[in-house]
């Protein structure tokens, strides 16, 4: 089957490992202090941030919640049609969230049923840019500053991806990324938080089990013993193993992002006339796309799964909405049309760095034929973009 995704892992990435590994020191050290030096230079952070790595996104949202001051009782904006690992950090400050409807051109939270769902609970919206294509962002930091709440950006999708000239997840109070299996950028895990400078201190500490430590020490690969504890904490510290893979990958990122940015565009070009089927609406300028999603109109998804992996193309879908979740239905949110209606339709599409041609005309032909559309040469398509 042709997989979903495939993580690009090259000569470098696995030399980085092994050094890691020969270094002899598995915790938190040298390797992560260098993450830290070089990803705010890739998102180009203002001066006034910085960024603490961590072992997940979740940790890294859960973080920046609690940094926010979210706490039990509160209320947190978010769309339903959203990773679990937002709504789980939502619930695990004892928080609710409050499920607001997407858009139809862009599948990110709207902005303008934002401000209804504001009550004097609210504390902070966690808008996601899916895909890895811009939220109206600006909007969403508009109403939510009038209103003093917090703007924490999901930018798990967006690793790379710039908005008039700024990185998505360092336009709002906190930005959170990703660095799992299945990203652009992978650590094999990994997070990471960016926030204002200030505001790290109690982030280095709460990521270690709230252990306040010279940071100086545990970068040079050592650690005190003398330490304090003077808040609740977690074990969500990067390891150098994943800090030193996670540094390979950032300098491959420029290459992954242009060769991902080509396939979403060879997708569009060739599968817009597919009857049935709805490509993005976007050209993907200046965005780091995670993966390539469709949707398939009149409730043929499952049907079109089916013919996709009859032809060995595996599918998959990015998400079921949250509200639909056993666990989720809890917290309310149950009119939200175009949410249900995009959940039922979206299907993700195999995409990921380097990909190879026999791989994407596999996948493209197999959708013409679904749509009972000629097959095609994307050599040809592909000389268009």
């Amino acid at each position: 089957m042709i997989p979903v995704f495939r993580p690009h892992i090259d000569t470098e990435t696995v030399k980085a490992a092994v050094d890691s590994l020969h270094l002899g020191w598995l915790g938190m050290g040298s390797y992560v202090r260098d993450f830290e030096f070089e990803l705010p230079k890739l998102l180009q952070v203002r001066e006034d941030q910085t960024v603490v790595a961590v072992n997940t996104c979740t940790s890294a949202l859960h973080l920046a919640l609690l940094s926010a001051g979210v706490g039990p009782g509160d209320e947190v904006i978010t769309p339903s049609l959203n990773n679990i690992g937002d709504l789980q950090a939502i619930a695990m400050c004892g928080a609710r969230p409050v499920f607001v409807d997407i858009r139809e051109e862009d599948l990110a939270i709207d902005p303008a049923l934002i401000k209804p769902a504001i009550t004097s609970r609210t504390k902070a919206i966690i808008p996601l840019h899916y895909m890895g294509v811009p939220c109206q962002i600006d909007k969403i930091c508009e109403i939510a500053r009038a209103q003093g709440i917090a703007v924490i950006e999901d930018a798990a999708h967006a690793t790379g991806t710039f908005l008039n000239s700024r990185a998505l997840g360092t336009i709002g109070d906190f930005g959170c990324f990703s660095f799992d299996a299945i990203k652009t950028v992978t650590c094999i895990d990994g997070g990471a938080v960016v926030l204002p400078k200030k505001r790290a201190d109690e982030l280095y500490a709460m990521r270690l089990l709230g252990m306040v430590q010279p940071n100086e020490r545990l970068y040079s690969n050592a650690r005190a013993y003398n330490h304090d504890v003077l808040s609740q904490g977690f074990r969500y510290h990067l390891a150098n193993l994943h800090a030193a893979i996670g540094l390979s990958q950032l300098r491959s990122l420029p290459m992954f992002i242009t060769n991902r940015r080509k396939y979403a565009r060879l997708y569009n070009e060739t599968l817009r006339d597919v009857p049935g089927i709805i490509t993005p609406r976007s050209d993907f300028q200046d965005v780091s796309l995670f993966h390539y999603v469709v949707r398939v109109k009149d409730g043929k998804r499952s049907e079109f799964r089916q013919h996709l992996s009859e032809r060995g193309v595996d599918t998959g879908f990015h998400w079921l909405p949250g509200h639909q979740y056993t666990w989720f239905k809890q917290y309310g949110g149950t009119h939200l049309p175009v949410t249900d209606r995009v959940g039922s339709e979206i299907v993700t599409l195999p995409l990921w760095s380097m990909m190879d041609e026999a791989s994407l005309s596999a996948v493209i032909n197999a959708i013409r034929s679904f749509g009972k559309q000629s097959a095609i040469d994307i050599r040809l398509q592909a000389e268009k973009l």
